[in-house]
């Protein structure tokens, strides 16, 4: 089946403007933008034909071709990043048999995330997209509570049924545990990793729907689906080690930076 990656990135963030455009430093001081991480995240998984960047800024575009990635120019009226996958799907002529969006904010996605993903959208004919899931363990689940409690916007939660289908996404911290978890202890709570694997006919269909009141409330782009009736498979990745953190605020910088000198990432 062939695979389309594109990275959706745009500069006017009402959380946190030109967030693409950031310097993360690695392991070795050496300094790379968030939009030149996201893409080195994506040309390392294997079994994609092509990976894009979507974006409708020029800034982004010449930075972007700088490193020698292919741009993909879209509109500025797209909402949220799979409005931007599916008007980049369209500008390339639609010619593939799974779109993967990977948001241009997680730039620690480990290649297996989404070549877990791919794999399990397509073992599940029946599935129109998925997402992948990570528990959290408990130093994740503090780090979104702590969010949380300085009023910051964090990494969202997602819980599912015994099918693997998402009943629900949220920025809040859910499900509800009273437990205190231990830095290395797993928890109830998964964290929804902001990467999505569609088939054509979903995504094209998805600008075509006004967003319901559940997405406008969250600000989660994929209670769309939800809210349209459209299943989302959730798969369980493992985090064999890694730590993930996506750049939401200013303040995740050097949470980041920290977590890319731990794990030895340039």
């Amino acid at each position: 089946m062939s695979v389309l990656i594109a990275i959706p990135a745009r500069y006017a963030s009402s959380r946190y403007p030109g967030k693409p455009l950031v310097a993360l430093k690695g392991a070795s001081g050496e300094s790379k933008t968030l939009i030149r991480r996201s893409w080195d995240a994506a040309m390392a998984v294997q079994g994609v034909d092509r990976v894009v960047v979507a974006t409708d800024d020029k800034s982004i575009q010449q930075a972007a071709s700088g490193f020698g990635a292919e741009v993909v120019m879209t509109s500025s009226d797209c909402q949220n990043g799979t409005e931007r996958c599916a008007e980049a799907l369209q500008n390339l002529g639609g010619d593939f048999d799974i779109v993967v969006n990977l948001q241009g904010d997680a730039p620690l996605t480990p290649a297996w995330f989404i070549e877990d993903l791919i794999a399990g959208l397509q073992a599940n004919p029946q599935s129109a997209v998925a997402t992948p899931v990570l528990r959290a363990d408990g130093r994740a689940l503090n780090g979104f509570l702590a969010d949380r409690q300085a009023g910051r916007v964090g990494g969202t939660t997602a819980v599912f049924g015994a099918d693997h289908n998402a009943m629900y996404f949220s920025k809040e911290v859910i499900p509800y545990t009273t437990t205190t978890y231990q830095d290395d202890e797993p928890t109830p709570v998964f964290h929804h990793v902001g990467v999505y694997a569609y088939r054509p006919a979903a995504l094209m269909d998805y600008p075509n729907w006004a967003a319901g009141s559940l997405e406008r409330l969250e600000g989660l782009e994929q209670l769309r689906f939800l809210e349209r009736g459209v299943p989302m498979l959730c798969v369980e990745v493992a985090a064999k080690g890694r730590q993930f953190w996506e750049l939401n605020n200013p303040e995740d910088v050097p949470l980041i930076e920290g977590m890319m000198q731990e794990m030895g990432i340039d």
